[in-house]
């Protein structure tokens, strides 16, 4: 009699327990947003934190059950870890029943001489060496494990240390990598979820471990997710909306925007064009 097939207990929690705050989402967002489609091969990242974990997971069960054949390997960038954690990320790894694909690099290192947007630096950096890596493995899209959160977070760091509205999008078109897609199929899943879910799995996610996470106060965004969460003590739905604001933008609202085949354009031009007059009036002094 051959011997009974091993049961996956980590899958099995996002198929019963799971499935409403994560699966289901996960899946939705891959649905909505087109973000797989035939014949992709897609360079799944794997950091070895929580949220990056998850995503591993759910693309393997996804690839064994979706009917559109497309192609997943499991990339994992040492950006100078130390060896507690390099090992922490191949133990987790082999928990999810993951072999990914290690390459090194110096970012840790060179981030440490950048004094302003570390933060920003560092991710730059960590996308350009993925795109390139997973390209080099004949790979068309990277997926990436930003959840909800994150993207509400995105939102609030553009306006308030930025001066600009932009989100994080569920896909986006690599500037520098010819025919490369950056995706995000856990946009509809909420980090409270991962975190219950990696606490259940027995999992021990490692963080970036970086010198700007090293600090109390954490980087601006985790300065940020600290008032989303005082605002959220008031306001429960406050991630979606701002996520939403993302999708909802009127145009008649704002007072410039800019195209994306063009310069910026001012709302105010329009009032200007319709009544010759009043524009005369702008260059008349008042003071």
């Amino acid at each position: 009699m051959p011997p009974r097939a091993v049961p996956d207990p980590i899958a099995h929690s996002l198929t019963t327990r799971f499935r409403e705050t994560i699966f289901s989402p996960f899946v939705g967002a891959v649905q909505k947003y087109g973000l797989i489609r035939p014949g992709d091969r897609i360079a799944v990242c794997l950091s070895g934190g929580k949220d990056s974990m998850l995503l591993a997971k759910c693309m393997q069960m996804l690839q064994a059950w979706a009917r559109i054949p497309f192609e997943v390997i499991y990339l994992s960038m040492d950006p100078g870890y130390a060896p507690q954690d390099a090992a922490m990320l191949l133990k987790n790894a082999a928990l999810l029943g993951i072999e990914p694909e290690v390459f090194r690099t110096d970012i840790f290192a060179a981030v440490e001489q950048v004094r302003l947007s570390p933060c920003h630096v560092c991710a730059a950096m960590r996308r350009g060496h993925l795109y390139k890596e997973a390209q080099v493995r004949g790979c068309n899209k990277i997926a990436l494990g930003h959840h909800r959160d994150d993207a509400a977070e995105t939102v609030l760091l553009s306006i308030l240390y930025g001066g600009q509205f932009q989100a994080m999008l569920p896909q986006a078109k690599s500037e520098n990598y010819e025919g490369m897609r950056l995706i995000r199929p856990l946009y509809f899943v909420r980090e409270k979820a991962v975190r219950a879910w990696a606490g259940a799995s027995g999992l021990s996610p490692i963080t970036c471990a970086c010198r700007v996470t090293r600090k109390p106060e954490g980087g601006k965004r985790a300065r940020v997710k600290r008032l989303i969460a005082e605002l959220e003590k008031e306001q429960p739905n406050t991630v979606d909306n701002i996520v939403a604001a993302s999708s909802r933008v009127d145009l008649r609202g704002v007072l410039s925007y800019v195209p994306p085949d063009g310069p910026e354009k001012s709302i105010m031009d329009d009032f200007a064009c319709a009544n010759p007059a009043s524009a005369g009036m702008l260059s008349t002094r008042i003071l």
